[in-house]
């Protein structure tokens, strides 16, 4: 039996986490320790979890307990996830990885000093689905050489100027992960490098909110518009446009245009287009995409928690989302940050 505590009970936990482990055979959540007493005991009633505590120190430490869940806002991820190793627990950490890239160094490097233990951060659930088939074309040549990206996320999240401060606004408790971006360059790194060099401006457009808590107007932390260029090691472009306040004309799309061919990712309906003369029966001259089914032998899916406990019984390696792949994407997420804050392109990996 593998006995899991829950640090951190909010929307994604409930909806995917707990049913995600209860459906597994031998796998039992036996402790749960929410932000406040209270929530903490109306999750505990509401999913039958019997152990509750009033500080995560305490279920960390728990005998009872051989993995930690970690549903907190990211200012928690690290703290628990370092306390979690040391105490000889698994670690599943919600996504983002932590505030920043130095917090996932040291979450990376405390994991280094305790092989024996499985850790995996929440993947994007953006192009589970058809992830098989992207690295398919990708790897038969589709694309041809990569030339240019498009990612493209936009949203009317943030337009009502009266809504008050999200959590994820605060850069206190969310660092320098900003909108999607960090969601959606986890995506787009499964089928193409990481960059190596950066360039980005910011802006909020809505620069002031209310906070919820205490009633004060405060500045927002964190841009509500954010526009990212990047080189790829092998010169390939990419380019990044996210916003939280376009009322109209809302998308979300990943686009790989290669010299022989394009691959495009609706991520909002989880289709996949395409056109590539390397394709027998395309046109020699590239014309309008198609859309391109998934086969069913092809199609993935959402597997988190079953990857996790896979990763512990077995030992199997975890594909979705490793702490490296967190460190890389933490990295440019604070790249974008230093490059629109000082003006200038930032190198990465980043030094320090």
């Amino acid at each position: 039996m593998l006995r899991i505590g829950l640090i951190g009970a909010g929307a994604n936990t409930r909806a995917r986490h707990i049913p995600g482990f209860r459906a597994l055979p031998e796998v039992e959540i036996v402790a749960v320790c929410n932000r406040r007493p209270d929530s903490t005991r109306q999750v505990a009633r509401e999913f039958h979890i019997d152990r509750t505590f009033d500080n995560w120190q305490e279920l960390v430490q728990c005998a009872d307990v051989d993995a930690v869940v970690i549903g907190t806002w990211p200012y928690l991820h690290a703290p628990i996830t370092l306390a979690a190793l040391e105490a000889g627990k698994h670690v599943l950490t919600e996504a983002r990885m932590a505030m920043n890239a130095a917090e996932a160094r040291a979450m990376v490097e405390a994991a280094r000093r305790k092989p024996n233990l499985v850790v995996q951060i929440v993947p994007s659930p953006y192009g589970l689905e058809g992830d098989a088939l992207i690295r398919q074309r990708i790897s038969q040549g589709y694309l041809g050489q990569l030339r240019e990206v498009s990612v493209v996320h936009r949203t009317a999240a943030l337009a009502d100027p009266t809504a008050p401060l999200h959590w994820r606004q605060d850069a206190a408790l969310s660092g320098f992960n900003m909108l999607t971006l960090g969601i959606f360059h986890e995506t787009l790194t499964r089928w193409v490098p990481q960059p190596t060099r950066v360039l980005a401006q910011v802006q909020a457009f809505i620069p002031t909110r209310i906070d919820p808590y205490s009633g004060v107007r405060r500045s927002v932390g964190t841009p509500d518009s954010v526009q990212v260029l990047t080189e790829l090691p092998a010169g390939a472009r990419a380019i990044y446009q996210f916003s939280g306040v376009t009322p109209y004309g809302q998308e979300a799309s990943i686009t790989l245009f290669g010299d022989a061919g394009v691959l495009r990712y609706d991520l909002l309906t989880g289709r996949i287009f395409g056109c590539s003369r390397t394709q027998a029966g395309q046109p020699g001259s590239l014309g309008e995409l198609s859309e391109i089914p998934i086969p069913e032998e092809l199609r993935g899916g959402w597997r988190c928690e079953a990857e996790f406990v896979e990763a512990i019984r077995t030992g199997s390696p975890i594909r979705f989302t490793s702490f490296a792949d967190g460190l890389a994407y933490m990295e440019f997420t604070e790249a974008v940050a230093r490059s629109a804050e000082l003006g200038t392109a930032i190198p990465l990996p980043l030094n320090g």
